[in-house]
């Protein structure tokens, strides 16, 4: 079993002998867990607006030049219509913390497309009321991704400026105890960020059963207060880079989790940064269904790969992408543990 101090070794070194070591043991546990199929999981980012003031993401309260929008019921179950249409099995349903999502619409909104679609539905909505994650739950979600960023305390007050890292943990705790199959993850490379911190998300994912670890690099929007903290906080370490290694050690610590390679990772190495994600223990894409211009309008981060390209073009490619690796689209909903999945045959 890795320790800190192995995954801190493994996520320094530069050794390329080790690193070929760690991405190949990575995708043979991948394969011998989980199977060569790659899950798509696309995402409806149904609103933009939000109260909270994170300094990283470009959704934040305060930033007065991004242009806010709501998705209507209808056009969310158009798009999940498509999505289906397109055999695709899981719905990823996405927003900002918005004041104004009420808990019994969003409800009826699962309602429908698990009646009329069938899709399994993650929600990636924020903090919540337990109330409401039960609601939810019991109308019809099976996954609820959360992520918790990073797991040292101080840089998550520091990013967080109106959430509270132990509060974080607790909603995730919530979920899980109600039924969900829970999502969680990391940015890499955020200002401050160490070796230390990163080798304990790690070790938190392995602590909580996490179901989905999504693991990106950080890429900074300038309508946020993240390049100033650079100046402060420098990192010193190459996030692409760190990111595949994140991926690897994840995938060999955990297992049989499910692991996305990220837009992100398409954003910052449009060439092979979702290949490489692929080959070092990633099964997940998770492709934008969102239609322009709302999707432009979604910006936590600028330049996001795939931003002009329309849902079946994306889906078009990435089909391509998964053939040349000698893989396959999974056609199954993908659940983690299939024992524990609802509503499904």
């Amino acid at each position: 079993m890795l320790t800190q101090k192995d995954l801190i070794h493994l996520l320094e070194t530069d050794n390329s002998s080790e690193l070929h070591e760690l991405f190949c043991e990575a995708d043979r546990i991948r394969h011998e867990t989980v199977g060569d199929g790659v899950h798509l999981r696309a995402i409806v980012e149904f609103s933009n607006s939000c109260e909270r003031n994170c300094l990283y993401c470009g959704l934040r309260r305060k930033n007065r030049r991004l242009t806010r929008y709501s998705l209507s019921e209808d056009q969310i179950l158009k798009l999940a219509e498509e999505i289906s249409q397109l055999g695709i099995k899981t719905i990823v349903l996405q927003s900002g913390e918005d004041r104004f999502i009420r808990a019994e619409h969003l409800a009826k909104v699962i309602q429908k497309i698990k009646l009329k679609y069938n899709l399994a539905i993650t929600l990636s909505v924020g903090e919540h009321p337990e109330r409401d994650y039960r609601l939810w739950f019991d109308s019809g979600a099976d996954r609820y991704l959360l992520k918790h960023e990073t797991s040292d305390p101080v840089l998550y007050k520091r990013l967080h400026p109106d959430l509270t890292y132990e509060n974080r943990l607790r909603c995730l705790e919530i979920l899980k105890k109600i039924g969900y199959q829970v999502g969680s993850g990391v940015m890499v490379g955020l200002p401050g960020q160490t070796l230390e911190s990163l080798a304990e998300d790690i070790l938190l994912f392995r602590k909580f059963e996490i179901d989905m670890m999504g693991i990106s690099p950080f890429v900074p929007n300038p309508q946020t207060p993240a390049p100033k903290l650079f100046q402060k906080f420098p990192f010193p370490f190459n996030a692409e880079k760190l990111t595949y290694k994140m991926i690897a050690l994840t995938r060999i610590v955990t297992c049989d989790t499910m692991i996305p390679t990220t837009t992100a990772l398409a954003t910052v190495n449009g060439k092979t940064g979702r290949i490489q994600g692929l080959r070092c223990g990633a099964n997940v894409i998770m492709p934008d269904a969102t239609p322009q211009p709302y999707k432009s309008y979604y910006e936590i981060y600028p330049a996001k790969a795939g931003l002009e390209k329309p849902f079946s073009r994306q889906i078009q490619e990435i089909r391509q992408l998964v053939a040349s690796l000698g893989r396959k689209i999974s056609t199954d909903f993908g659940h983690r543990r299939q024992t524990e999945a609802r509503r499904f045959g």
